[in-house]
Order: C-alpha cells, then structure tokens, then sequence
C-alpha cells in the first residue's frame, strides 16, 4: 500500500483549539505533509496516491492519555493488583491490551508507572514494531515512602510490592533514580500523598518532605529526566511544584498556597477524573459503596474552580483517564475525561480536545512534533463520523470511528481481539460482598 495518502472532504479539527476548517490533508510517510490547497497542489505531483473521500467527516489529532496503567489488566482491588499478578503473563497481556487504545483512537499514552517494571520493555516493543501500539512513554516503579501510597498498609516498608519502590533515606532515593533512568524510563514517578489508618486531613496526607522531593528532581533532571507527581491535598501540590516537579497528576483538593505555585511555574496538571467519574455515575452498577461514590462526586465538584483558575492562568490542563483498574477498563473509556472537562470542569469541547490531544503531547516529552493537524507534525490522526467540536462524546462512539492513523500507518479496525478465558489465580476470588449473619440470612429468607 502506498505510504502517501490524500485524505479530502474533511472538516479538520487542529488540536490547537481554533474553530474547525474544512481542508485537505497529505500525509507522507510517518508526517503530515501538507493541508490545505496545498495538499491536492503536492499529491498532484507524486505517484501512487492513495486517496481518501471523507465527506462529512471529522480529523482530528488522535487522542492522547496522559495517565494510564496499561501493565494492570483492571484489577477490582489493591490485594489483586499486588499479590495475583505474575511478571510474564502481565507483559503478555498488556502487548495484546495496547491494541485496545488504538481501537479507542488513542495513539499516544503515558504509563505512569507499571507493575514489575514492565512499561520500558513495553515501550521498547511498541516502538519497534514488535507489537502494535499508540506511542508510550513511561515511568517504572512509582517512588514511595514507607508511609506508602493509596494501598495503605499493602506497602512494605521497605523493597518492591506491584508498581511500587520504597525509598527511605536520601542516599537511596538518590540511587534509585539513578537506577530507573539506566533502564531507560521516560518518567520519574513519585506518589507524594498516601492514605494512612484513622486519616482526618482532607485529600490524602503528604508523605514526602521538601527536601526529598528536591532529592527527587535535582537527579533526575541532571539526567534530563522529568518528574511527576501523585498529589491529591494542597500541601503535596504546593511542595511538588516549589520542588521543581514537570507534572502534577490529580491536583486536587488545592488552596491558595498551592495554587499560587503551580502558577508561578505553569506545571501541568492531569487531574485524571474519569475513574471518580465512572463510579461516581456508574457504581451501583458494579456494586460500590455510595458513601465512596459521593466522596468521588465531591472530590470533582470541589476541584473545579480550582482548576478553572490555573486554566484561565495559562496552567495546562491536560486529559488522562486513569486507564487500566476494574471502573477504567483500557479501551471502553478513554474519551470520557473530555466529557468530564465539559461537563464539570466549564472547557468548551476545542479546548477539552486540545486537552487531549496538543497539549497532552506533554505527557509524551513531544511537545511540538503530535497532537497538531500540521506540516511535519508526526501523522497520529483520527477520522470521525460527526463533529466533536460540538458533542465530545461522539469520540466514544465506536461505530463513528472511522480510521486510526498512527505514525503514517492506517489500523486495521477490523482485526479482532481475540477473547479471554479466565486465568487461574489471576483474579481476587470473594467468597461474598458482605459477612453472612444468622439475621441477614434470615431476613434474606423471609423476603423471599
């Protein structure tokens, strides 16, 4: 098949958050080429065209997730994430799960931080054309204190467990960046806030000091590693971005302090909404504690001018889903977070897109080069059926889908993922969702 293509008839959305425009586009090789008058006036004079009518139609840059976990496979809890999952078939499973973004018109991701240390391996394989995937770019094991992260007490105080490192002197947070950027990770993760027994401070609890967090960036960028950071109170955002940290993921829960530094420093945010959304919105669905569900309803609602204000200060705000954990399976969710940016956060659908997409080039350490319909950008680009400049939520619709174009290379849409069969062991196995009392077995009975 010809590696030139003339796409016509399209409306194009640029990723930049201008109004859409109708134009032609040439791709050649792995770059746009041209758009425009420009595009027909080049194709006239190659060879061997392809040539694409997309009357009606949307392109637009692919969306980029700028914080998923594509090494976990949807785990329904901590304990299964960490003690059910084996190094091998986790690799194996992720190659075949990647597949699935592209499905969803994701042609970029990054990869937090990913169980075994997998993710470099993953990137690897993707790059070279081992496996089919969107570009990847990734941290290793997450950095943490022996306090420890969201999984409380299933952290160690010292060693490895799942995604996780624990660092408990500067010397071996030290080493262990060194470490993690000699495998080759594109990221330095760490999680600063962590939940603890008995917890009373709103959000969760910081759980690094400043100067370890200095520790943390002062190697890492000596290496010309960027850092970033799980923060979710204000003391842990506001420490990060003093610190020198490059992204913030969550953001929430800030005050003014915080606010004031990370606009100071324009440090991107995630604030990674979609997972709080969906059980939020559809927990009762899968069985979720409503008092949980309120609590994420409210972590959204009172983050939202928060992050309306550090938008409107030229912070960039950028589109990450949480992809991978039982309520954000890859691939079924991944344009949720721009409905999330509309919807509870006030950004007009251009810039939720441009959210999820020019800005997100972040996240990939490529800034300038994707996520933007023009000349020599890399060819990462959808075509929809519809206009999401009007209904982002059309960027869900599989059947609307029409073509995935990564790095110059049309997706074979068609091309089933084959289905699984449950793996022994591999997921958590309760014997019941709640303790079976002589009184709730007899009111059980006599409701019956």
């Amino acid at each position: 098949m010809s590696n030139v293509t003339l796409i016509t008839g399209c409306n194009v959305i640029d990723g930049s958050g201008s109004a859409p425009f109708a134009a032609d586009v040439l791709i050649e090789g792995s770059r746009i080429k041209a758009v425009g008058v420009s595009a027909a006036t080049r194709a006239a004079t190659l060879q061997d065209v392809r040539r694409l009518a997309a009357p009606g139609m949307t392109l637009m840059p692919g969306l980029i997730d700028a914080h998923c976990h594509v090494t976990f496979d949807a785990p329904i809890s901590n304990d299964e994430l960490f003690f059910h999952r084996r190094h091998g078939l986790s690799a194996i499973i992720a190659a075949v799960d990647v597949r699935r973004l592209l499905y969803a018109g994701v042609t970029g991701f990054f990869d937090a931080d990913s169980i075994f240390e997998i993710g470099v391996d993953l990137r690897d394989a993707i790059e070279t054309g081992v496996i089919e995937g969107p570009r990847m770019a990734t941290g290793g094991y997450a950095l943490m204190t022996s306090v420890g992260g969201t999984a409380g007490r299933l952290i160690p105080d010292e060693g490895v467990r799942g995604y996780a490192v624990i660092t408990r002197t500067r010397d071996e947070i030290v080493s262990e960046v060194r470490r993690q950027i000699k495998h080759g990770v594109d990221w330095i993760k760490v999680h600063v806030t962590g939940l603890v027994p008995r917890q009373r401070a709103r959000g969760e609890l910081t759980v690094w000091t400043y100067d370890e967090l200095r520790a943390v960036c002062d190697t890492a960028h000596a290496l010309g590693i960027p850092v970033v950071g799980h923060c979710r109170n204000a003391s842990s955002a506001r420490d990060a971005a003093r610190a020198g940290f490059d992204m913030i993921l969550h953001g929430t829960y800030m005050d003014e302090e915080a606010i004031e530094a990370v606009c100071e420093r324009k440090v991107p945010v995630v604030p990674t909404f979609t997972f709080q959304a969906n059980l939020a919105d559809f927990g009762s669905a899968v069985g979720a504690d409503p008092a949980l569900q309120e609590m994420f309803r409210r972590e959204i609602a009172d983050s939202a001018a928060t992050l309306q204000r550090l938008h409107a200060a030229g912070v960039p705000i950028l589109c990450g889903t949480e992809g991978g954990f039982s309520l954000t399976p890859l691939g079924d969710w991944n344009y949720r977070e721009l409905e999330v940016f509309v919807r509870d956060l006030g950004f007009t659908a251009l810039q939720a897109i441009r959210a999820a997409t020019f800005d997100a080039a972040r996240a990939l350490k490529l800034e300038g080069k994707v996520g933007l319909i023009a000349p020599d950008q890399l060819a990462d680009v959808i075509i929809v059926d519809g206009d999401p400049s009007k209904d982002v939520t059309i960027l869900g619709d599989r059947a609307r889908l029409k073509h995935v174009i990564a790095d110059g290379r049309f997706i074979d849409l068609q091309r089933p993922i084959p289905p699984r069969q449950l793996i022994s062991g591999w997921r958590t196995s309760n014997y019941s969702k709640a303790i079976l009392t002589r009184e709730l077995a007899m009111r059980s009975r006599n409701s019956n």
